[in-house]
C-alpha cells in the first residue's frame, strides 16, 4: 500500500505507482469524496480534450436530413436587423 503525507499547505504527493497507473499528468484533476466507511476517494476527471471528444456531435441527433443550422441563423439574424431598422 503506498502512503502520502498531508503538509501544512494540505497538499499531498501521490505515489508514483498511483501516478502511471492512472496515467496522470501534470495538470491533471481528480475529484475527491468520502465513502460511506470514511474511505477517502480520489477520483481522475477527464481533461478538455477528452471532455470536448465526448461532446463531439451530441446535439446531431436533433438535426433531420436538409437540416440547416447555419443558414437558419444567419436569415434568424437577418431578420432582426431588418426589424430594427424598419423601427426607426
Amino acid at each position: 500500500m503506498a502512503t502520502s503525507t498531508l503538509t501544512r499547505k494540505n497538499q499531498i504527493t501521490l505515489p508514483a505507482e498511483i501516478v502511471r497507473a492512472l496515467d496522470l499528468a501534470p495538470g491533471s484533476q481528480l475529484a475527491w469524496s468520502i465513502g460511506p466507511d470514511g474511505t477517502l476517494i480520489g477520483t481522475p476527471q477527464p481533461d478538455r480534450a477528452q471532455r470536448a471528444a465526448a461532446a463531439y456531435g451530441v446535439g446531431r441527433r436533433f438535426l433531420h436530413p436538409g437540416d440547416d443550422p447555419v443558414r437558419d441563423l444567419i436569415a434568424e439574424r437577418l431578420a432582426d436587423e431588418d426589424s430594427y431598422s424598419t423601427e426607426e
